[in-house]
């Protein structure tokens, strides 16, 4: 059973950089694809970012393409999330999500295994 802890959350500025991080814990996390998403007030889970085990494939989100990278250390059980010109749309909770398929992960949210419990960004001035 694989936990899921997101850090790295909170207040920016529009136009500022966040670095979200999600450590791993309970599984072989170099067997996994990794992914990110989010959900703000009203609205459904969406999409952000996805990375395949060995973090040669990438996929995003064509809302967050060019703004955002998404990053893997496998020695570390560490998947990243670098957001930078960060919109008020960005607001949201942003979840960690491990699946063995990386084609889970990037049509999701819907059949994934593993979850974390969330961490906020709230972009404003």
């Amino acid at each position: 059973q694989m936990q899921l802890v997101e850090s790295g959350g909170g207040l920016v500025r529009p136009g500022g950089s966040l670095r979200l991080s999600c450590a791993a814990s309970g599984g072989t996390f170099s067997y996994y694809a990794m992914g990110w998403f989010r959900q703000a007030p009203g609205k459904e889970r969406e999409f952000v970012a996805g990375i395949s085990w060995s973090g040669a494939e990438t996929y995003y989100a064509d809302s967050v393409k060019g703004r955002v990278t998404i990053s893997r250390d496998n020695a570390k059980n560490t998947v990243y999330l670098q957001m930078n010109s960060l919109k008020p749309e960005d607001t949201a909770v942003y979840y960690c999500a491990a699946d063995r398929s990386i084609l889970t992960i990037q049509y999701g949210p819907s059949g994934i295994n593993y979850w974390g419990k969330g961490t906020l960004v709230t972009v404003s001035s």
